[in-house]
């Protein structure tokens, strides 16, 4: 009788710690992604400061931005090649229109809307504008590099994977990591519909078999359907 008792009492507990522990995970995911994107706003306004405007985007296919560049900066060693600033990634100009372009919901090829990063050395007049890094100490997961179309590319990513069994965010983009499946920072500046004016930042996490938009035009986040 004692001992019926003893797993009564073990299974009451187990029905309130299983339900805590998970509402506490979906806490630290939701917070750990918030604070990352706290980051990158803090960065984007920075460009913005230094600029006069924000980033430019892609603005067909929010998943396949330029930000990464943009907020990390290039110079050109070239007329027709771009490289980050710290010499890690390299795009020459003619592989824009594959390295930008990417398939919409229905699987149709959707072009690309970047032609060139603003954030780089460029010459103007006898002087040259030297680009600047608003965006620095990125750790593993906060990137992912892979091929776009075949050409080399560079993403700036939540550290919370998409969950891979589910389709890729960005289905023409192959990760050069192995069993990664990229969470990219959705991003719209040319035609915002969340924050008119300046820009949508986004991300989707999945916790508990939810989907979960951190945004920022939206402290809270929002459920919403796979």
């Amino acid at each position: 009788m004692e001992l019926l008792v003893v797993i009564a009492i073990i299974g009451i507990l187990a029905a309130l710690i299983f339900p805590a522990a998970g509402a506490i995970k979906k806490r630290a995911t939701i917070s750990k992604a918030q604070t990352e994107m706290d980051r990158v706003i803090v960065a984007i306004e920075l460009y913005k400061e230094k600029l006069g405007a924000y980033p430019p985007d892609n603005p067909r296919l929010p998943t396949l931005n330029p930000l990464y560049f943009e907020l990390v900066g290039t110079r050109q060693p070239g007329p027709t090649l771009y490289e980050t600033l710290d010499k890690t990634v390299q795009m020459p100009l003619a592989a824009f229109p594959r390295a930008f372009s990417g398939l919409d919901a229905n699987n149709n090829v959707v072009p690309s809307g970047v032609s060139g990063f603003v954030n780089s050395d460029r010459p103007a007049g006898e002087e040259t504008i030297a680009a600047r890094t608003f965006l620095r100490g990125l750790q593993p997961g906060q990137f992912v590099d892979g091929l776009n179309n075949g050409v080399s590319n560079r993403l700036l990513t939540c550290t919370v994977q998409w969950p891979k069994n589910l389709a890729p965010l960005v289905p023409s983009f192959q990760p050069v990591e192995v069993g990664v499946n990229p969470n990219p920072w959705r991003y719209v500046s040319s035609n915002p519909t969340n924050n008119p004016g300046t820009y949508d930042l986004w991300v989707d996490v999945v916790v508990g078999g939810k989907t979960n938009r951190i945004s920022n035009w939206r402290r809270q986040p929002l459920v919403v359907a796979n």
